[in-house]
C-alpha cells in the first residue's frame, strides 16, 4: 500500500465527511425555521436521491472517462465554493427554502460523479492484496467523523451562528480538495475511444458488464433489495423508538448512538472477520442475521434490546458495506469499474426512498413496529438474491482464482 498516498486519501474521506454530517443536520433545521410545509421540508431529504436516479449513470461514465483525482479534487473545489456562497446568504438572511433545495439538489448531482471517481481510483493508490482493508478504514474513519464528531458539533455551532455549519462545511470541502490534489499517482492510461461511441454506448456496456458477471448481479440484486428494507427501517424509526418503545427522544438517541458504535466497530473487526470467513460467507451470514434482528426489533418492546439490536445491526451493516464495495471492485475491469459502481449505485439508492414510502405507509396501516418487520422481509430476499452470486465458492481461495485477471495494484 502507498501509505502517504492513501492516508491522504483518507485524510479527505474523513474530513468531507465531518463536513457532510454538519451539513446534512444542519439543513433540515433550517428548513424547518424557513416553511411549515412538510412537503417542502421533505423534498430537502429527496433532493438527495433525485440526482443518483438521474444522473448516478451518467457520472460512472465520466468518471471512467477523465483522470479520477482530479475530477475528484476539481469537484470538492466547486462544491465547497457553492456551500461557502450558501453560508453567505444564510449569514445575510437571505437564503430560502428554493435556494436551500437548489443546494442540495447541486451537491448531489457533483456526488454523483465523486463518489463513482472515488470508487475507480482506490485500486489505483493500494495493492490488490490491501483493497479490503483500505475500504474498512475509510468507511471506518467517516463513520466516526460523521456519528462522534460532526453530530455533537452541530446544535453547538448553530448556537453560534445557522450560517456556521455551512461555513465549517465550505472549509472541509476545500481541505479535502487540497489533500485529493496532492495525492501523486500516474494519470491511468486510456484507451482512444472508436468513433461514434456515445455516453448512452458507455452507460449500457456497464450495465451489460454487471449483468452479465453472476456475482456482481447477485450483488447488485442483493444491494437493492437490503437497501429499500433500510429505507423503510430509517424512515420511521424515530417513531418506533418514541411511539412504539415509548423511550422518547432520549431512547432515540441511544438507539442512533448505538448503530454508530456498532458500525465503527464493524469497521475495526472487517479485515479479520473478512480474512477468517471470506467476503461471500460474510456477506451472506451478515444478510440473515440483520433479518433475524429486524424480526427482533420489530417484536420487542424493550429498550435495551433494541439498542443491543441497532449496535450489531449496524456492525453487520459495516461488513456488508466494506466486503461489497470491495467485491465490486476486485470483479471490475479498471476501465469499467466508474460504470459498473454507477449503475450499482444507481439501482440500490433508488430502493431507499421506495423503502421509506412502503415503511411509512405500513407504519400507518399496520402500527408503527411493522416497517421493522416489512425491513427484515426485504433482507431475507436480499439474501435468496445473493445466493446465485455464491455459487460453488467455498472459500476465498476459489474467489480469487477467479478474479485474478480483473485485479489491479500498485508496484
Amino acid at each position: 500500500m502507498r501509505t502517504d498516498e492513501f492516508s491522504r486519501l483518507w485524510s479527505a474521506a474523513v474530513v468531507s465527511r465531518l463536513g457532510d454530517a454538519l451539513r446534512n443536520a444542519a439543513l433540515p433545521l433550517l428548513a424547518v425555521g424557513l416553511t411549515d410545509s412538510p412537503l417542502l421540508v421533505s423534498l430537502v431529504t429527496a433532493a438527495g436521491y433525485v440526482p443518483w436516479i438521474l444522473f448516478g449513470l451518467l457520472g460512472g461514465v465520466v468518471a471512467d472517462r477523465v483522470d479520477q483525482r482530479r475530477a475528484m479534487w476539481t469537484v470538492d473545489a466547486v462544491r465547497g465554493a457553492l456551500v461557502a456562497a450558501f453560508a453567505v446568504a444564510v449569514w445575510l438572511d437571505q437564503a430560502g427554502i428554493v435556494l436551500l433545495l437548489g443546494l442540495a439538489f447541486a451537491l448531489t448531482c457533483l456526488q454523483t460523479l465523486f463518489d463513482n471517481a472515488a470508487t475507480a481510483l482506490l485500486p489505483s493508490v493500494v495493492p490488490a492484496d490491501g483493497i479490503g482493508r483500505a475500504n474498512a478504514r475509510l468507511m471506518t474513519g467517516q463513520v466516526v467523523a460523521g456519528t462522534f464528531l460532526g453530530a455533537p458539533l452541530v446544535p453547538v455551532l448553530i448556537g453560534v451562528s445557522a450560517a456556521l455549519p455551512f461555513g465549517v462545511d465550505a472549509v472541509t470541502y476545500m481541505i479535502a480538495a487540497g489533500l485529493v490534489a496532492s495525492i501523486r499517482i500516474p494519470a491511468p492510461g486510456r484507451a482512444a475511444r472508436p468513433a461514434g461511441r456515445t455516453l448512452r454506448r458507455d452507460i449500457a456496456e456497464g450495465i451489460r458488464v454487471l449483468w452479465q458477471d453472476r456475482v456482481l448481479r447477485a450483488l447488485c440484486a442483493a444491494n437493492t433489495l437490503a437497501n429499500t428494507g433500510v429505507g423503510a427501517l430509517v424512515a420511521t424509526l424515530v417513531l418506533h423508538v418514541t411511539g412504539w418503545l415509548h423511550a422518547g427522544h432520549g431512547g432515540y438517541a441511544a438507539v442512533l448512538t448505538a448503530y454508530g458504535v456498532g458500525s465503527a466497530l464493524g469497521g475495526v473487526a472487517a479485515g479479520r472477520i473478512s480474512a477468517r470467513l471470506g467476503r461471500t460467507r460474510v456477506l451472506a451470514s451478515g444478510l440473515v442475521l440483520q433479518t433475524v434482528l429486524l424480526v427482533v426489533l420489530g417484536s420487542t418492546r424493550s429498550l435495551p434490546v433494541a439498542i443491543t439490536v441497532m449496535a450489531v445491526y449496524g456492525g453487520c451493516g459495516m461488513l456488508w458495506n466494506v466486503n461489497h464495495a470491495t467485491l465490486v471492485q476486485e470483479r471490475s475491469p479498471a476501465a469499467l469499474l466508474g460504470r459498473i459502481s454507477a449503475a450499482n449505485r444507481t439501482t440500490s439508492i433508488a430502493g431507499a426512498p421506495l423503502g421509506a414510502l412502503l415503511g411509512g405507509a405500513a407504519a400507518a396501516a399496520w402500527g408503527l413496529n411493522t416497517p421493522a418487520l416489512l425491513a427484515a422481509g426485504f433482507f431475507g430476499c436480499a439474501a435468496v438474491a445473493l445466493i446465485p452470486g455464491l455459487g460453488s465458492h467455498s472459500g476465498e481461495e476459489s474467489i480469487s482464482l477467479e478474479l485474478q485477471p480483473a485485479r489491479r495494484g500498485v508496484d
